[in-house]
């Protein structure tokens, strides 16, 4: 999929008619409690959407989007969802997909910032941080919007670097963990990178209450190249990142990795070069409900690896094309593909595939919506 510039004024008018004349596009036969996933995707006529799909992978509401959506956050405590623009993008979308009926809400970040694709709620569900570009400064910040009313923006927090991606809350909701890819895009070029040559991608903690940055580790330079894009916490509070190599093929080095506020980055050393069998490129992460085990997807690659978190071994390999979507869910992880192929990986090691939908190309990233 391409992203696509669109203009800003237009785009709110033309995405807010849209999106009222789809609020009631849950299907007739399905109450809205039954959506069990969330995920961005591109339906079969080349627009975009977002879907929501109950537990046996079936789309129980598709709702239109103006142009490439990325990441769904979601708020266990209120129920609510929210879906971020492809970065650099000027919107977000508010579902309550468990409310009934409730129309979707369109906002925006203010003129002189882009949203970066992903965001994170506080644990009561009241604040919504998300990653975003001050594209007169080019430097990264993190957008504060009150989420108990019509997301207005309320303040804002450096992310201590260049284009933060996706961010965690860690230690009960005060800490914040930011990937920062370490270069600059903007609406105008898409995703074209900005200074390559000059990339610092870093990873950052940060408190969120005070704007204190806590900690806050570099890679070394010949590893610069490396953006830190995406993130996930086991059980021991340990942040494991997976990266995607900017520099040359022929030098791709491990993708994978692990910091904490007290210990340096490591890059994951499995017993083989894995960064060249993952094309250098991770599409996600995600983390077992119990914090043992991390899932990469490797879309290029078609590969999607377990890993045991404690020990820092390859526990299995999952081979799904163009599969990047991952959501932990009670008996493993649910894997998501950009030919509609929904996959699920069970903690005994076997695959089933949940669902085919063939005229639908999911997104990146598939969220479980936990019970509220």
């Amino acid at each position: 999929m391409s992203s696509m510039g669109i203009d800003r004024r237009h785009f709110l008018v033309g995405s807010v008619v849209t999106l009222a004349a789809c609020s009631r596009s849950w299907a007739a036969d399905a109450a809205p409690s039954a959506a069990t996933f969330a995920s961005a995707c591109r339906i079969e006529d080349g627009s975009y959407a977002i879907a929501f799909l109950d537990a046996g992978g079936r789309i129980v509401a598709e709702h239109p989007v103006a142009s490439r959506a990325h990441d769904v956050a979601w708020s266990r405590g209120t129920g609510v969802a929210v879906a971020f623009a492809r970065q650099p993008g000027r919107y977000a979308v508010a579902f309550s997909p468990r409310a009934g009926g409730r129309e979707p809400l369109l906002f925006a970040p203010p003129d002189n910032r882009a949203f970066f694709g992903h965001g994170v709620f506080t644990p009561d569900g009241r604040l919504l941080y998300a990653t975003e570009n001050d594209l007169d400064a080019g430097t990264g910040c993190i957008g504060i919007y009150d989420a108990g009313g019509s997301f207005a923006r309320v303040g804002e927090l450096p992310s201590g670097g260049i284009g933060p991606h996706e961010l965690l809350l860690l230690d009960e909701g005060r800490k914040l963990a930011i990937a920062n890819g370490g270069y600059e895009t903007l609406p105008e070029t898409g995703r074209q990178p900005i200074d390559i040559a000059g990339m610092r991608p870093s990873l950052v903690f940060l408190d969120r209450l005070t704007g204190d940055i806590k900690a806050k580790h570099e890679l070394p330079e010949t590893l610069r190249p490396l953006s830190i894009r995406h993130l996930a916490a086991d059980r021991r509070g340990i942040v494991w990142f997976g990266g995607q190599w900017e520099g040359s093929p022929d030098a791709t080095p491990e993708i994978v990795g692990s910091a904490s506020p007290d210990r340096p980055l490591r890059l994951l050393q499995a017993g083989r070069p894995l960064g060249p069998l993952l094309k250098g490129y991770i599409g996600s992460v995600a983390m077992s409900h119990d914090g043992a085990t991390l899932a990469v997807a490797a879309p290029r690659a078609g590969r999607t690896l377990l890993i045991d978190t404690d020990a820092g071994t390859l526990r299995a390999e999952v081979e799904l094309a163009d599969g990047c979507g991952i959501a932990a869910t009670g008996d493993g992880f649910v894997l998501s593909s950009g030919h509609g192929r929904l996959l699920t990986h069970h903690d005994n090691g076997s695959d089933t595939t949940l669902a085919d939908l063939p005229g639908t190309a999911f997104d990146n990233h598939l969220r479980w919506l936990a019970a509220v």
